[in-house]
């Protein structure tokens, strides 16, 4: 029998409203009181988001501030991410319960195969890197950006990284978000990671434009993503909004100090 989760599409949003909406669902999946969500969204300003661990002075803040960019900290590990010309996926839903095994790096690989799906699906000849997923957070205070080596189960087009993602568990539910790249702006990735220019990054990363010679429309892409999720997992994926408790819930956690840069 197939699980029922709900689909929420969401338009381009500040990194605190996303970030926070995040949690709240992660909260309420682990409490029992939400549903597994899959979510989509786009950010607006661009915003550098840092992993949960990482120190500023892993990126460069002055340049952020300077170029307009919104800064946020995420509620899951890993490295530093500009979240500009991409959609982003999320997903929260229980582990151990189908179609998600409990082992977390497991339900990693699991969430990044309707990825590969719906890629393949606009003609893209995305796969899953190979070897053992290892959700291990880099140093703190590594300054190496996300997209700058694909880790084992990420989804890449001739060895270079299509989307990033990071996960985390909470009390038996897991959240998982990832950056699709639609495009790439070299400059700004760059200066906003402290780098002179883009030269080690531009060789290990792809994006939707370049693989299909056009940019797909939001519309377009969100389709093959939840038909990916629908077919990879076996789901019934209802269109829907956060109830009214987890919108409450999501702008207090728009004021936690752990979304904060400083």
């Amino acid at each position: 029998m197939s699980a029922t989760w709900r689909v929420i599409l969401d338009p381009d949003l500040p990194g605190r409203v996303n970030m926070a909406r995040d949690r709240a669902l992660l909260e309420g999946v682990s409490a029992g009181t939400s549903r597994p969500t899959l979510r989509l969204y786009g950010w607006v300003p661009p915003c550098l988001s840092l992993g949960r661990h990482q120190p500023p002075s892993a990126v460069d803040p002055g340049f952020c501030r300077r170029h307009g960019l919104d800064m946020v900290r995420r509620p899951t590990g890993g490295r530093a991410v500009l979240h500009h010309l991409e959609l982003t996926y999320a997903v929260v839903a229980a582990l151990g319960r189908p179609p998600l095994p409990t082992n977390l790096q497991d339900a990693y690989r699991r969430l990044c195969g309707p990825l590969v799906l719906a890629c393949t699906s606009l003609g893209i000849p995305a796969v899953l890197t190979a070897g053992e997923v290892n959700l291990r957070m880099p140093r703190p205070q590594s300054s190496e950006p996300c997209f700058k080596q694909p880790a084992a189960g990420e989804v890449v087009v001739g060895g270079r990284k299509l989307v990033g993602s990071a996960s985390r568990s909470h009390r038996g539910a897991i959240l998982q978000h990832g950056a699709i790249l639609l495009g790439w702006d070299g400059a700004l990735q760059a200066g906003a990671l402290g780098l002179a220019d883009d030269r080690d990054l531009r060789p290990h990363v792809t994006t939707l434009a370049e693989q299909l010679g056009r940019l797909p429309t939001r519309g377009e892409l969100e389709r093959v993503i939840v038909t990916g999720f629908a077919k990879a997992l076996d789901l019934d994926l209802e269109p829907g909004e956060l109830t009214t408790v987890e919108a409450e819930r999501a702008r207090e956690l728009e004021g936690d100090p752990a979304l904060r840069v400083e």
